[in-house]
């Protein structure tokens, strides 16, 4: 049971921890800080926090967790903010979808008490934001990655851990260079290449007939171009080493297929390759009904 939640950014993310958090009983008070006034005052309306806090560090002033649900991009000056009331007693996390720049920045602004964050990616969300979508269950059933580093306190990793899991999350632990290069792999080239595959299209002169065509794969897969473009920036940036990487497998896979479209009896390769996609596919998605 925790005394006091500090919550600093009280949108969908946020704001489901924090019902998650007082439906399981697990903590008392939730003092919430918003950028923007009207949101923090619709959290407090919504009963997702019970107090506004007219900035981040008075919503940390008294608090034994605290979690930044902010972008990315605003991580360390968020840090800078509430730096001077974190104890090393003050479990501190993110909700971040990178994590070697949140971690960095962590280092240079927490020094001493960087031990107290424990850096977390919960593997969730909606297509829809703010907190008028708050959910309790948002959690629940999803994997939540935690990227502890060398001076991460261990009993803040174990409290970090404890918590998740008494939200119904499956907690996995790595680090933040290996989620790093994972999410630019799974998460970041797809939608780096949905985004281009729609500009591709849209530039055609007969763009908009053919979206028109596009059948339901087309859909599930683009949807994801329809993300917050400010959002997707900041995170395409902040990995963008281990995504050009990763762009750049997928390139060389991409003309291994494209040369045996082009070539004389190169079916057979093609299918190859098409199957070896489809059997790897299958064996992942077995995995992950386990």
């Amino acid at each position: 049971m925790f005394e006091q939640l500090g919550l600093i950014g009280c949108g969908l993310m946020g704001g489901s921890f924090a019902l998650a958090l007082k439906r399981a009983g697990l903590v008392k008070r939730v003092v919430g800080y918003s950028k923007s006034p009207s949101t923090t005052e619709r959290a407090r309306q919504m009963g997702v926090i019970d107090v506004e806090a007219p900035s981040a560090l008075l919503a940390v002033s008294g608090a034994d967790i605290v979690l930044l649900a902010v972008p990315v991009a605003a991580t360390e000056a968020t840090l800078k903010a509430i730096r001077h009331l974190v104890t090393g007693n003050m479990l501190i996390m993110d909700v971040g979808s990178t994590k070697r720049d949140v971690v960095d920045a962590a280092r240079r602004v927490l020094r001493d008490h960087v031990g107290s964050f424990v850096p977390c990616h919960p593997i969730t969300g909606k297509e829809v934001s703010g907190v008028e979508h708050a959910d309790p269950d948002l959690y629940a059933g999803r994997q939540v990655i935690l990227t502890p580093i060398e001076r991460t306190q261990v009993a803040q990793l174990k409290r970090a851990s404890d918590l998740w899991e008494a939200l119904g999350s499956k907690v996995v632990q790595m680090s933040p260079e290996s989620h790093d290069a994972a999410f630019a792999a799974v998460s970041h080239l797809p939608h780096l290449i949905a985004f281009a595959l729609v500009n591709s299209i849209a530039t055609q002169p007969a763009g908009e007939d053919f979206l028109s065509l596009a059948g339901p794969g087309f859909r599930d897969f683009t949807r994801i171009a329809a993300a917050d473009p400010k959002i997707w920036r900041d995170i395409l940036l902040a990995n963008r080493h281990e995504l050009v990487e990763q762009a750049n497998l997928f390139q060389r896979s991409l003309i291994d297929m494209l040369k045996q479209l082009e070539q004389e009896g190169g079916g057979e390769a093609l299918e190859q390759m098409i199957d070896h996609a489809s059997q790897t596919r299958a064996h992942w998605r077995m995995g992950q009904k386990k």
